[in-house]
């Protein structure tokens, strides 16, 4: 089995419900209970002037052999349809649910449409947080530090609050 570690944000309609939903859709998948960060309220990053705050939120599951990351990741990408989402028009738009997956277990990916880690992961205090509840001592692949390393040193004018 490998651990998968996936954000969660939402900022269009009832977003704590929408994350609630989300990790029942993300439980059903997972072959151990599926563990739930906080939610945490998140100053909007690389987004459009005007955009709302975002509820932020981790899920750590366990998936078997039968999937793979390029399948998960398509998988997460259908979900974000079934809640709404649609394709781009803005980067960064406002959106009722944005699942990114972090990690899968140790594997590394570099194509177009798919890196893991997640390349930016290490860098926003919005994904670090709400992973730190999960796996604090977890070394993401091609990281030094740990979850929580990373966010104790990381600089970032992001304001998170818990929002549950």
């Amino acid at each position: 089995m490998e651990l998968v570690l996936v954000s969660l944000g939402s900022n269009l309609g009832n977003s704590r419900q929408v994350i609630a939903s989300a990790c029942e859709r993300l439980a059903a998948a997972s072959r151990k209970p599926l563990r739930q960060s906080s939610c945490w309220l998140s100053t909007p990053v690389d987004c459009p002037p005007g955009s709302p705050k975002f509820i932020n939120a981790a899920a750590a599951l366990w998936l078997g052999p039968e999937h793979e990351p390029e399948s998960f990741l398509r998988q997460l990408q259908q979900l974000e349809r079934e809640f709404g989402r649609q394709p781009k028009k803005i980067l960064n738009e406002p959106r009722p649910l944005d699942l990114d997956l972090i990690t899968y277990g140790s594997q590394t990916r570099d194509t177009e449409s798919l890196k893991l880690p997640h390349p930016r992961a290490h860098l926003r205090r919005f994904v670090l947080q709400p992973l730190s509840e999960l796996a604090p001592s977890l070394v993401l692949p091609g990281q030094a530090r740990s979850i929580a390393e990373l966010l104790a040193g990381l600089v970032s004018d992001e304001i998170l609050e818990r929002a549950d």
